[in-house]
Parts: structure tokens; C-alpha cells; sequence
């Protein structure tokens, strides 16, 4: 007996010349919308005035952390002396790191490339606008859609005043492409992308800076996080300024000069300004189509619905976490939502968050003040130190594993600090959304020497059984 299921149907009711679902911008969220829908048996338009892949993975995610692979490697050739190795570090070679840093993007894009083209999407190269409640029109050609998706991804923000010429005063985009490693550097703005391109940039051998306004580094993580970040790259000698708002920027003979809140002038060969992401959407007919919005985000319901009926939103235009994978998990959400499978709505608190510094940060769920402004004194937390961990101490970071949980009840949080602990954010992950207590994660068994022990062994503490417990 063959069941006729929702996407079934609406293929078989769509107009010559319709899709059943019209995506605005193939970056992590269009894509994925696309590539689910497809697969489940609807017809689909994808529309993309640049390349597929979007933000992630040309100027974004995937071109960053192959930069950051390359410090490593320059960080492991410096300090090969403490593991025995005789090793030096002869340079930087921009044009190659570049070059392999390419080669990464490139592949990746090919592949998503074939993906797009073997699932019998349509792809409409140009820039799309929303001209109708179901209808978009690119380069002067108007599309229709049963739903239509908006997709359109962000931009790198800069601030009143504050001229970015590409050559000195720099956004991510920019620094990417630099064909240098700069004698110093200013980085305007102490989130993931300021401390990440931070982190590279001294690990390439520059002199660095970072202005924040805000009171510490990585403000949107657990306080402990933060302090943990600022006192590994002080050791780096990485310098910040917190708590020091940016005043004004003017070029000079050698680079720039940044004027701070309170007079002080900071000097340096180029200025980052990585301020946060805004919203794609100006121009688009968002709002003129009654799409309804706030400051250029576009807003939504749980299931990524906006207020006009058919129209959706995912990824960076919606507001929250501006996260290349949950734009994809909200992509794949969407296109099951369209074909009628009732998906289970995206708990952000259990997205998993990492910044690719040295050391690494990475979090999933509540922080402690959060937990703590929910549940009062039913909070409780642990802190597990790598420096019980073998195979931290094999590869020679320092860092710690902390769970924040409800006192007889779950998991309501897992932050970690340490080289590598991004890898461990699938496990915690799990353990937040699955709702875990500690006592359903302390016996089991994690391979040793792993550093995803020190999961295992944070939550045996939690669990009010520590071992390996260092005061």
C-alpha cells in the first residue's frame, strides 16, 4: 500500500514555472533547506548572487579555522623543544598559507557544488528580491514558490565613524585575504571573531591588541570561561583592554592610530573591526511585502515562520545566535516543516558554541549567572581542571571542564576551556538536549588517554563521586 505523503501532494498541485519551496540565499542555512526538501521529494529553486556555501565557507568559518590549523603548526614548530623534537620556525609564507588555506574552501565548494546539482535543485544565479508574499524576482525574472525561504545571511558591521578602506582598517573578510603577517595589529571588538583572529595573528608572529567595551573577553560565555581565556593569553601576551569603548580611528605614516575612551592612542600597522555581524536583509523587500522586522533582522515563531503566511526565515537574519550550524539545523527544520513532517522545534540554549582560539572555548546550554537568575540556590556546579587529564597534559594545555546543574535534576549547562575541547562539545551536546542527569553520565566509560575523560570525570564530581579531583 503506497501512502501518499504531504510532499507528495503539493508536487503534484504545483504550477509549470513554480517550486514548491523558493530559497533566498544558498549559505549554510539556504542550502540545507534545499538539499532536505529536495530530498523529500519537493521541487526546489535556490537563489544565490555569489557562490554556494555562502559566509561559512568562503569568508567565514571554514577559511578562519584553516588559518588557525596553520598557527597551530607554527605554535607546534616554535615550542617543539619542550616534546624533544629539534624544529625551527623559519617564517610565515603567506602566499602558501593562503594557498592551502584555499585549496580547503575550494574543495568543500565543489563538492557542495555537485551535491546541489545531483539533487535536482535549481540553482538562480543573481540577486534576488522578495516581490510578492510567494514570489521572488531575480535580475528582472519573478519566481513563485508555494513557500519561499529567506536566507540571506549577514554582513561584518562596523561602527559610526568608522571608515573601513580594506588596506588599513580591515573586516574579517579583508584579513583573510591578507598577503602579509602584519608587524601589529589592533582588533576592534573582543567576541569569537576578534579573539580568533587575535589568536592567529600572534601565533604568526605579530604584536596584538584587543579593544573591547564590554567588561571581558567572550562576554557571551560563562564569567569563568572568559577569565580563563584572559589569563592564557596574557601568558601569550596577547594584550586587551576591556571595559574601553573605541572613540575614533585615523591613519598614519605606519598603520593607524585608535583613540579609547578616556584619551589613550593605540598605534599598529592595521586595525580588524569585528564588532558582530549584521543582518543581510536591506534592500531585499523584506519589509515592504509586510515582512515584519526589527533593526533588519527578520523575525520569527519557534518554527521559523514569520508573519506572512508562507514565508520563513533562517540563519543569520533571525534573531540569536549567528551560528553557521544552526542556520543549517533551522534549514533542514524548515523544509520538513514545509513537507508536513512536524519537526520538533530548535532548542537554542542547546546549541553547541565554540571559539578556535589558543586555548579553545567551548559551551552548550546555561551559564552559571543564567542558571542561576532561573533556578536560585537549586544550582549547583563543579569544576574539573585538565591538569588531571592525561592527555591534556600530553599535549601540554591547561584549561577545565564545568558543569552547571539543577541539584537533583539535569545538566543544565557544560563549559570547557582547553586546546582541542571543541572536539568534546559533540558529547556535551548530547548530554544538555538528551536532559541528562550526572548520574546517567558517570559510569560511562570514556577511552583513556582521552580528553574527553575529563567529561567523565567532571561528571562523576557532579555526580558526588570525584577521583581524579585536583583543588
Amino acid at each position: 500500500m503506497h501512502v501518499v505523503c504531504e510532499s507528495e501532494v503539493w508536487r503534484e498541485s504545483v504550477a509549470d514555472g513554480e517550486f514548491d519551496v523558493l530559497v533566498l540565499g544558498a549559505g549554510s542555512g539556504g542550502y540545507a533547506c534545499a538539499l532536505r526538501a529536495a530530498q523529500l521529494g519537493l521541487k526546489v529553486g535556490l537563489v544565490e548572487k555569489g557562490n554556494l556555501g555562502g559566509t561559512c565557507l568562503h569568508v567565514g568559518c571554514i577559511p578562519t579555522k584553516a588559518l588557525l590549523h596553520a598557527a597551530e603548526v607554527a605554535d607546534s614548530a616554535r615550542e617543539a623543544a619542550q616534546f624533544g623534537v629539534s624544529a625551527t620556525l623559519d617564517g610565515i609564507d603567506m602566499g602558501g598559507v593562503n594557498a592551502y588555506k584555499d585549496k580547503v574552501v575550494d574543495r568543500l565548494f565543489k563538492g557542495l557544488t555537485g551535491l546541489i546539482t545531483s539533487r535536482g535543485i535549481t540553482v538562480i544565479e543573481g540577486t534576488g528580491t522578495l516581490t510578492g508574499p510567494r514570489e521572488v524576482t531575480v535580475d528582472g525574472t519573478a519566481y513563485a514558490g508555494r513557500a519561499v525561504v529567506l536566507a540571506s545571511g549577514s554582513y561584518s558591521k562596523s561602527l559610526p565613524g568608522l571608515e573601513v578602506d580594506g588596506e588599513r582598517v580591515l573586516t574579517s573578510e579583508h584579513a583573510l585575504r591578507l598577503d602579509r603577517v602584519p608587524a601589529s595589529a589592533i582588533v576592534l571588538g573582543g567576541g569569537v571573531i576578534g579573539c580568533e583572529f587575535a589568536s592567529v595573528w600572534k601565533s604568526f608572529g605579530s604584536d596584538v591588541t584587543i579593544i573591547e567595551a564590554l567588561p571581558r573577553l567572550v562576554a557571551a560565555e560563562d564569567e569563568a570561561s572568559s577569565k580563563a581565556l584572559e589569563r592564557a593569553f596574557r601568558k601569550r601576551k596577547i594584550s586587551f583592554l576591556t571595559g574601553t569603548p573605541f572613540q575614533s580611528v585615523k591613519t598614519t605614516d605606519t598603520g593607524v592610530a585608535v583613540t579609547v575612551e578616556g584619551g589613550d592612542v593605540i598605534e599598529a600597522e592595521i586595525l580588524l573591526v569585528a564588532v558582530g555581524r549584521g543582518p543581510s536583509t536591506d534592500g531585499l523587500g523584506y519589509a515592504e511585502q509586510g515582512v515584519e522586522m526589527d533593526r533588519g533582522f527578520v523575525l520569527t515563531d519557534e518554527r521559523c515562520r514569520t508573519n506572512v503566511e508562507g514565508v520563513y526565515a533562517v540563519g543569520d537574519i533571525v534573531p540569536g545566535l549567528q551560528l553557521a550550524h544552526r542556520g543549517f539545523q533551522q534549514g533542514i527544520f524548515v523544509a520538513e516543516e514545509i513537507a508536513g513532517l512536524d519537526p520538533r522545534p530548535i532548542d537554542e540554549s542547546g546549541i553547541p558554541r565554540v571559539t578556535y582560539s589558543h586555548p579553545e572555548i567551548a559551551s552548550v546550554g546555561l551559564d552559571e549567572a543564567a542558571a542561576r537568575e532561573l533556578h536560585g540556590d537549586a544550582v549547583t556546579t563543579v569544576t574539573y581542571d585538565l591538569g588531571g587529564n592525561g592527555k591534556s597534559q600530553i599535549l601540554q594545555t591547561q584549561g577545565f571542564v564545568k558543569l552547571v546543574g539543577l541539584t537533583d535534576g539535569p545538566v543544565l549547562g557544560v563549559h570547557m576551556v582547553g586546546d582541542r575541547v571543541g572536539e568534546l562539545i559533540g558529547e556535551a551536546q548530547l548530554i544538555y538536549n538528551w536532559e541528562a542527569h550526572a548520574e546517567d553520565v558517570a559510569p560511562l566509560l570514556h577511552a583513556h588517554p582521552t580528553q574527553n575523560e575529563a567529561l567523565g570525570e567532571a561528571h562523576l564530581a557532579l555526580a558526588g563521586k570525584p577521583l581524579h579531583a585536583h583543588s
